[in-house]
């Protein structure tokens, strides 16, 4: 039970920890559109950022740190839900 616990509490750091790389990575990535005169639907990269020819898939991209937190929350929840259940008390 307890290295359950360990084992949890060393995920949910490491995965909260990681929520702010994560988003900042994101806005760096969809951050705006730069479009080229002679072809407006291709896809340039421009140090090291790519940028998005739609707004529709910038808008989905930046969804990801938030279900990347939920991931982190449903870690949280299993593990608990598994510590106590092991101890009896679930």
């Amino acid at each position: 039970m307890i290295a359950n616990l360990i084992g949890g509490f060393v995920a949910i750091i490491v995965g909260v920890s990681l929520i702010g790389p994560v988003a900042s990575v994101i806005n760096t990535t969809a951050a705006g559109p730069v479009l080229n005169a002679s072809n407006t639907s291709q896809v340039l990269v421009q140090a090291g950022a790519v940028y998005n020819s739609s707004t529709w898939g910038a808008a989905v991209l930046q969804l990801v740190p938030g279900f990347f937190a939920l991931g982190v929350l449903g870690v949280g929840i299993a593990v608990t839900y598994s510590a106590l259940r092991e101890s009896g008390i679930v």
